[in-house]
């Protein structure tokens, strides 16, 4: 299994080989990559979510407003 650098190199040699072919090419790379680099939005968000990762809101703290948020 290759390392996620791995991937990332392979990812910029296909959008740097498809460039100008006209052929379909840089589309698919692009589109894979962007499918990549939402793969990494959605694992960090889970991580950082402070509503956890399904994106439930918070629970509200002492005496907070749930107007405010």
């Amino acid at each position: 299994m290759s390392s996620d650098s791995d991937t990332h190199h392979a990812l910029l040699s296909a959008l740097k080989a498809a460039e100008g072919k006209g052929d379909g090419s840089f589309e698919r790379a692009v589109t894979e990559a962007f499918a990549h680099v939402f793969a990494h939005l959605d694992r960090l968000n889970s991580h950082v979510s402070v509503g956890g990762p399904d994106g439930e809101a918070p629970h509200l703290k002492p005496g907070e407003s749930p107007t405010l948020r």
